[in-house]
């Protein structure tokens, strides 16, 4: 489902009202709320929403868990950490408990076999299901999602809830939760805007199937809902 809005600010609010309405009801329903955030400069609007007096003493955050979409091998305190930009925009704002935070890097470790230790805490919090209650996720220029990249092994990972690899183009390792486990969750909200989206966002929503080059049409929820939060530039109606 695609909802197309005016401008990002309309796409925030949106998003932000989405996350308290899904942790209120988790946390009603089963006294916890496990949620998945992305990285990038998209969610940044969001987040500051999050942490707002206005959004945040809407959520019990001491019944929040969160997790990452992706990450880049970096350690936390680097400019390029994903965790790092959700900490100063959100996580270092809120009262959640720190052993209630997931980072997606650590120390001392490889990448692969961090990949399985982030999977096993996945397990311990979510339990044998892993279904998510709320994915937040972005798309790239490219039609890449988390860091399921166009044309990448990973795309074909099919037993792994989480997956670590070179990406040789960036020169790094990434660590990335897979699709099949992205797509247990309950609800799924990609986060679109810009004119740099438009030909993706047309590619993965209305082209034909060809996750290999658009790795975002890989993302198709078993139960849950998929949501498209886009503005009138990426959806090519401005």
């Amino acid at each position: 489902m695609i909802q197309i809005y005016n401008n990002t600010e309309e796409i925030n609010t949106t998003a932000a009202d989405l996350f308290v309405e899904s942790a209120q009801k988790a946390i009603a329903a089963k006294g916890k709320f496990t949620a998945v955030l992305t990285g990038g400069s998209s969610p940044a609007g969001i987040y500051k929403l999050l942490a707002s007096d206005a959004y945040k003493n809407k959520i019990d955050w001491s019944k929040v868990y969160i997790f990452w979409g992706d990450e880049r091998w970096v350690p936390l305190n680097d400019d390029l950490s994903n965790a790092k930009m959700s900490y100063s925009t959100l996580l270092s704002h809120v009262p959640i408990p720190q052993e209630n935070i997931f980072e997606m890097y650590k120390d001392g470790v490889t990448p692969e076999e961090y990949a399985a230790e982030y999977e096993k805490s996945i397990r311990t919090v979510l339990g044998e299901e892993g279904k998510f209650d709320l994915i937040l996720l972005g798309m790239g220029d490219d039609g890449h999602t988390a860091s399921l990249f166009p044309g990448e092994a990973v795309l074909e990972e099919q037993t792994k809830w989480v997956d670590a690899y070179y990406l040789a183009p960036q020169k790094m390792y990434r660590i990335t939760l897979t699709a099949p486990l992205i797509n247990k969750a309950e609800k799924i909200v990609v986060v679109a805007f810009g004119e740099k989206k438009v030909h993706a966002l047309k590619e993965v929503t209305t082209g034909e199937y060809n996750p290999t080059l658009y790795p975002m049409q890989l993302i198709k929820p078993v139960s849950g809902e998929l949501l498209f939060l886009v503005d009138k530039v990426a959806a090519g109606t401005n």
